[in-house]
């Protein structure tokens, strides 16, 4: 890069959803280049677990007060972002996941006045698609991009759909997401799983926030029917309103013997290392970050064709696209897959070597230190 590193504040949610996890990793990627980088949440992000010298967290704390019905988050982040521009001369402030990540930034930049700092906004899905279209906060979403001095979006699909749905004027430039693929490898050595594998079972893994998108009726009822053709158990990792209801599914198919629970986990690259096959039959995917690592861990995929995962998976070569209501096409790529293991081997490799060509972390850092340099600029 032709400039020095910038000094970078970065926005998030510390939850293990896909824009806090690309934010954290990027995060952490920028400090590797030697730029200061500091994390501004009302927690820590979940994958900030190790020391870096180049990386600092500042926690956002709100007041609460009788007359507030909630807790103002949003000044209280604004302000939190003033506080750091200021005590530690920030270049530009990266916030991740439009609402109202993008809105604080814009008041932070107003009220420091002629000490001007660069915003950017990335758009990750759920932001734009979900919460951001809902009336209430429409005309504030789109005026927080409007005026965020660069946007990116993590897929073309999520970039033309912004532009639709708010009618924007603002140009988007889209960076994807990425992943280490030194640290997401198929020959990373396996932790943990290996009490699923006994009697020679297949691990079917799915790994999602529970949410009504995810679509946890498809995830089970596809396994159910992997499990009638194939020894398999199903791992499930992660939590969320959804939980509940998968709970009650499992039990009323009778897979409580094949279904297991895992929780959250942090460390998701010893789990997928050890899997088969990832399921992810979203509502749709605006990328599909889990899919990615997996597909770097030369597991095969079975995702969802709504949204962006098309730039991530060639059909029935790097992975598996399907109608995320299409249990039975699901199952029968998956079973097909499964139960040859040439072809699964085939699968691997392409899906590694897709990863290595086009969304190593390296390649992905520099186009986003490129986009850095020109709204400085």
């Amino acid at each position: 890069m032709g400039t020095r590193c910038p000094r970078i504040g970065v926005v998030c949610y510390p939850s293990p959803g896909g824009s806090g996890i690309v934010a954290t990793e990027l995060g952490l990627a920028m400090a590797d280049r030697g730029c200061a980088v500091h994390f501004i949440s009302y927690a820590p992000p979940v994958r900030l677990r190790r020391y870096a010298e180049n990386i600092q967290f500042h926690q956002v704390f709100t007041d609460n007060y009788p007359v507030f019905h909630h807790p103002p988050y949003t000044l209280s982040l604004a302000t939190k972002l003033v506080e750091v521009v200021r005590e530690h001369r920030l270049d530009l402030v990266h916030v991740h996941y439009a609402i109202p990540h993008a809105t604080c930034a814009f008041l932070a930049r107003e009220m420091l006045g002629e000490q001007r700092i660069r915003t950017v906004t990335t758009l990750h899905g759920t932001d734009i698609t979900l919460v951001g279209v809902q009336p209430a906060f429409h005309t504030t979403v789109r005026f927080s991009i409007e005026r965020s001095d660069g946007v990116t979006a993590v897929s073309a699909w999520l970039r033309d759909r912004s532009l639709e749905a708010f009618e924007l004027t603002k140009e988007i430039e889209v960076i994807p997401n990425f992943v280490d693929i030194e640290r997401f490898r198929p020959d990373r050595k396996p932790v943990g799983l290996a009490s699923f594998r006994q009697e020679g079972r297949l691990v079917v893994m799915h790994a999602s926030n529970f949410r009504a998108v995810k679509n946890l009726p498809a995830v089970i009822g596809t396994f159910a029917r992997i499990a009638e053709a194939l020894p398999a158990n199903l791992v499930l990792v992660g939590e969320g309103p959804e939980l509940p209801a998968t709970h009650a599914q499992v039990q009323e198919l009778g897979l409580e013997d094949r279904v297991h629970f895992l929780g959250m986990q942090n460390a998701i690259e010893d789990l997928l290392v050890q899997s088969d096959l990832l399921l992810q039959p979203s509502r749709h995917e605006s990328f599909g970050l889990t899919a990615l690592e997996a597909m770097a861990c030369g597991v095969p995929v079975v995702t969802t064709n709504q949204g962006g995962t098309a730039e991530l998976i060639e059909q029935d070569v790097s992975g598996f696209l399907a109608d995320p209501d299409d249990l039975e096409g699901m199952a029968g790529w998956a079973i097909r897959t499964l139960g040859d293991p040439a072809r699964r081997r085939a699968v691997a490799e392409a899906a590694r070597a897709r990863v290595v060509e086009r969304f190593d972390r390296r390649r992905i850092v520099d186009l986003y230190l490129e986009f850095y340099e020109r709204v400085l600029s």
